[in-house]
């Protein structure tokens, strides 16, 4: 039998159909090779009895002919979802053990149509990092390596553990969150592909806040169909969010594979950034070439603002960031550091709780928020982003359908390599991705290529607003002549 773990999603739902293995095989594959693979670092939190006690239920309804869309599909969940009963931390010391009682409305419809829990995974604390390097579990190890090297390299953040359990086939699919990349970056960073869906597309109910109105839930998977078949679980209106869109979701998966003749493709001239190293040219030329031989036309088109996008990103993102992290004082739930009076234990219980890049964020958050400075820098940043969004806008009035652009500035880097002294350093990882959120609009990330260490390369598709269906048509035209990547096995 071919190692289960190495199928894709789609093959091993036709595989579970035809009844060529269980569902309950099929996750104690997945569950060995979460064991092998600790060095890792991916998951936070192993579940193989409830992983189990969901895969025996799954085989059930196969046998009676009543399953869902993913029944007996194995899956991670990033730490960021409330699971009901299952540890959720967001990585960070501040919520300790807290176990919720409830369940985040996406993965409660992952489970509705039948997958598999197999645990909780790593990120970067309450999302923030480009790294994985902030979480209070240690960092995650991305399953790459440079050609001739066993320096442990980065997996991207925040979504860090999701990227590298899905590169590394310990779960066929992954849950993430998108705030400025978090899932678009790892990504790239691991060879798979990243779907970031509208803003409102996925609920974000029982999901750890970071910024509210950037945060979007979307899925990792090793192919573009793969991802297709998980948004379409994951996506859908929720009253409780009442930023959900109230819209039918579409079939995505009937995407793959379908004509992209005529498209216009929007190649933004601002992306081309001074110091751009020469194989992420080479390679966003490619992936246009490969479209254009699919049949969409190339467009040269621009967005303005783009530059401006990520000095807005990180006021706007740190400002809603101290608001939601406000509920964090040692009162209700989490960590608790007793003081001499209120005031004293609020202290104590943040300094102690909240990691250092957690604590630049909020006392970021907190000045720009502050009397004298919110004209000066908030409602500035709000009005910049409204110009990112109009960029956009513009484009798409001109009949361009999608805009094609590299997904990161490089490829994955060491652990430890960066953002030491200078933390800026590592938040212009993000410079090709926060505008999508900036924007609330789709993006997807596919991997098209190596550098020259022999590390993926991806590029991003950004597309209108509730059209994802075309992002899958064009991410599948590039996967397809891209070809696949997987890392060496060295765990």
């Amino acid at each position: 039998m071919t190692d289960l773990t190495s199928l894709t999603l789609a093959d091993a739902r036709d595989g579970l159909k035809a009844k060529s293995f269980t569902a309950l095989e099929l996750t104690d594959a997945h569950l060995v090779a979460m064991e092998q693979a600790r060095a890792l670092n991916a998951y936070v939190l192993e579940t193989p009895e409830e992983a189990r006690m969901m895969a025996r239920a799954a085989d059930i309804r196969i046998a009676k002919g009543e399953a869902g869309p993913l029944e007996g599909i194995p899956l991670g969940v990033k730490d960021l979802f409330a699971t009901r009963g299952v540890r959720t931390t967001a990585c960070s010391k501040i919520l300790g053990n807290f176990v919720p009682p409830y369940e985040s409305t996406v993965t409660s419809q992952l489970w509705r149509d039948g997958a598999v829990m197999l645990g909780k995974l790593n990120n970067d604390e309450f999302a923030m990092g480009s790294s994985n390097e902030t979480s209070a579990f240690g960092p995650v190890v991305n399953p790459w390596r440079r050609d001739g090297s066993d320096a442990k390299l980065v997996p991207g953040g925040s979504s860090g553990g999701s990227a590298s359990a899905v590169a590394a086939n310990l779960c066929l699919g992954a849950t993430g969150t998108d705030t400025g990349g978090s899932i678009r970056q790892p990504a790239a960073f691991t060879g798979i592909v990243g779907l970031k869906p509208t803003y409102g597309r996925c609920s974000r109910w029982g999901v750890v806040a970071f910024a509210s109105s950037l945060d979007q839930a979307g899925p990792f998977a090793r192919t573009v169909r793969d991802t297709a078949i998980l948004m379409r679980s994951m996506a859908g209106h929720d009253p409780r969010d009442t930023t959900s869109a109230d819209l039918p979701v579409p079939d995505y998966e009937a995407a793959v594979g379908r004509s992209v003749k005529g498209m216009k493709i929007g190649i933004p001239r601002e992306y081309r950034i001074d110091g751009m190293p020469a194989e992420i040219e080479k390679l966003w030329g490619a992936g246009a070439e490969w479209l254009k031989a699919a049949g969409a036309e190339l467009v040269e088109v621009s967005l303005p603002h783009t530059r401006y996008a990520l000095p807005a990103y990180y006021i706007v993102a740190p400002a809603e960031a101290s608001s939601n992290l406000a509920r964090y004082d040692g009162v209700r739930y989490g960590l608790r550091v007793p003081g001499r009076n209120i005031i004293d234990m609020y202290e104590n219980t943040r300094a102690e709780g909240f990691g250092a890049e957690v604590r630049r964020r909020v006392m970021i958050g907190t000045y720009v928020l502050s009397a004298g400075y919110y004209d000066a820098y908030y409602l500035r940043a709000q009005k910049v982003r409204t110009l990112i969004k109009k960029d956009f806008e513009d484009c798409f009035a001109k009949g361009v359908h999608a805009i094609l652009t590299p997904a990161t500035p490089s490829a994955a880097f060491g652990i430890g390599e960066r953002g030491g002294a200078d933390p800026v350093e590592m938040y212009l990882n993000d410079i090709f991705t926060v505008t999508v959120n900036m924007a609330g609009l789709p993006g997807i990330a596919v991997p098209a290529g190596k550098d020259g260490q022999g590390l993926p390369l991806g590029l991003q598709l950004i597309g209108r607003p509730f059209d994802e269906e075309t992002l899958i048509s064009l991410g599948a035209v590039v996967e397809k002549a891209a070809g696949h990547f997987t890392p060496a096995r060295w765990w």
